[in-house]
Parts: C-alpha cells; structure tokens; sequence
C-alpha cells in the first residue's frame, strides 16, 4: 500500500501545473499578437465575411461602363473566359479591390505577371497579364482596398495585344462575373 503525497506536495503539484499553463497562455497571446500572425488572424476574420457585393475597378481611372462583358466568352476550343478584360494604357496603376492577402505573385502560364489575393469569403481575386509589380509585393502580405499591386501590361498569352488587366474572381464554386459587382 502507497502512502497519498503531502498537502504541501499536491500544493507545489498544483502550483506548478498552474505556473506552466500560465507560462503557456503568455507564449500563445505573444504568438497571437505578433506581426507573424497579422496574415492568419485576416484570413479568419475573411473567411468569416460573405463575398463582396460591390467592388471598385481595379484600374485607376477606368469607369464599369468602359468595360465590356466578356465573361464566358469562348476563348480557343476548350476553355472559356472566367473573368472580364479592363484595357487601359500600359503601366496604369492596378490596385487590390479588397483587404485581403497576397496568396500568390508569380510569372508564367496564360496570366503572365499576375497576383491572387485572398479576400472576403475566402474568394481568390486573380490580377493578370500585368507589366510589372508593385515594389516588394510577396506571397502572405497583408493589403488593404486600395492598395498598389502592380501595372497594366501584355504579359503572358496576351503578349502583342492591346495592354489591359485580366481580372478574375474565384470562390467555391469556381468563377463568378466580377462585372455585376462593379455597377
């Protein structure tokens, strides 16, 4: 037969259970607060909002009435187009139409230059054919509506033709006509 512990050791057993969860809880809300967990803590406040409603034009200075609607237009045999052309004059600002996070910043395929940000309702907002990026634009950063991401351009499959921004928007169930949500 094994003699119970102490009053005095379950007391130092209890304090020191106490002592580490409270060491625990500081380590957490440190982790919480810091600016590596700014992306995380957007990203759950997005994917708790519904998808945008009305949304300004990505391309400064460019109207919704100057944009044709070209959503679902064939585009070779096998593909449509899933997102609207906004032409405007090369190297004219491209700006995020949501806070959100920069999910993406690459080069290559039928995009070229392109961004996808991560926005309300966890919907990805494709930016593409772009001439160039905005200074220091990385995957994980943190943008706000309004924010610069890059310039008009022709890159990609769209090399040779009139510069403009291939603007696409993607949630659930795949493409959505971004157009509606900017008259």
């Amino acid at each position: 037969m094994t003699t119970p512990p102490s009053p005095a050791l379950r007391l130092r057993r209890w304090l020191l259970r106490g002592l580490l969860l409270l060491i625990a809880l500081i380590a957490a809300l440190a982790v919480w607060n810091s600016p590596w967990a700014a992306a995380p803590k957007l990203l759950w406040s997005l994917s708790r909002m519904p998808p945008a409603q009305q949304l300004p034009v990505p391309v400064d200075g460019v109207r919704p009435r100057q944009i044709a609607d070209t959503f679902g237009a064939p585009r070779g045999r096998d593909r449509t187009h899933a997102g609207i052309d906004i032409f405007a004059k090369r190297g004219t600002p491209v700006r995020s139409v949501t806070a959100g996070v920069i999910a993406d910043v690459r080069d290559g395929g039928l995009g070229g230059r392109q961004v996808w940000v991560i926005g309300p309702a966890r919907e990805r907002y494709y930016y593409a054919h772009l001439d160039s990026w905005a200074e220091g634009l990385a995957r994980g950063q943190i943008v706000q509506a309004g924010d610069l991401l890059g310039q008009v351009g022709d890159s990609g499959n769209a090399q040779g033709t009139p510069p403009h921004l291939h603007w696409g928007i993607y949630g659930a169930d795949g493409a959505r006509d971004p157009l509606p949500l900017l008259r």
